[in-house]
């Protein structure tokens, strides 16, 4: 698969937060296969086509920077991380915006059903600093997302809580490219106890 012409495209994972419904386990954290999610994550935003991956982490950020293995990638703090998602996402854009990047392909730390194959998908959807696309599952939405540049001041405005770019995205929803993902990925989300043993 030629993925070059993605190539500068970042990769934004968003994994800051500290799993409330978990007990308070940083869902960063978790592990999989003997691999944690974040690590995970970060790997599959690689293997779909971006170079350049920043991880935004928030909940135990310290202890996030110590176990895991996240040496090819930008760790970015959101201090702020306990106000949801949607600042994450600030945090985020913000450590793309100087880098040239045309686009943000954002991702969450919480959905290992996800792969390289659903990223690539998304990212081959992107066209210019315009593009809006996103991952599809029997047609509705989800994540990955892709973000061209152009959009991304309107995003980091209108972000706010847990809900992230939802409010932005469906105010220009009708440019949004969506990409079926739906026979190469699960969008399951690790959001509480019951849902750990999908990580078995």
């Amino acid at each position: 698969m030629d993925t070059t012409w993605g190539s500068d495209i970042g990769g934004l994972l968003l994994a800051a937060g500290g799993g409330r419904r978990l007990g308070g386990r940083p869902k960063a954290l978790l592990e999989r296969r003997g691999r944690l999610l974040v690590e995970h994550a970060a790997r599959v935003l690689r293997e779909g086509g971006c170079t350049r991956v920043h991880v935004v982490l928030g909940a135990q950020a310290e202890a996030v920077r110590e176990r895991a293995e996240l040496t090819d990638c930008v760790l970015v703090e959101n201090p702020q991380w306990e106000q949801g998602m949607g600042s994450s996402l600030r945090v985020g854009l913000a450590s793309l915006a100087g880098t040239g990047a045309p686009a943000a392909l954002v991702s969450l730390v919480d959905q290992p059903g996800i792969g390289p194959e659903a990223v690539a998908r998304v990212l081959a959807a992107y066209e210019s600093p315009a593009t809006l696309a996103a991952a599809a599952y029997g047609g509705k939405r989800g994540h990955p997302v892709l973000f061209g540049s152009d959009h991304w001041a309107g995003i980091a405005a209108s972000a706010a809580g847990d809900r992230g770019a939802r409010a932005y995205l469906q105010a220009h929803k009708d440019a949004i490219t969506l990409v079926e993902c739906g026979d190469v990925a699960e969008p399951y989300d690790i959001d509480t106890v019951a849902d750990l043993a999908r990580l078995e």
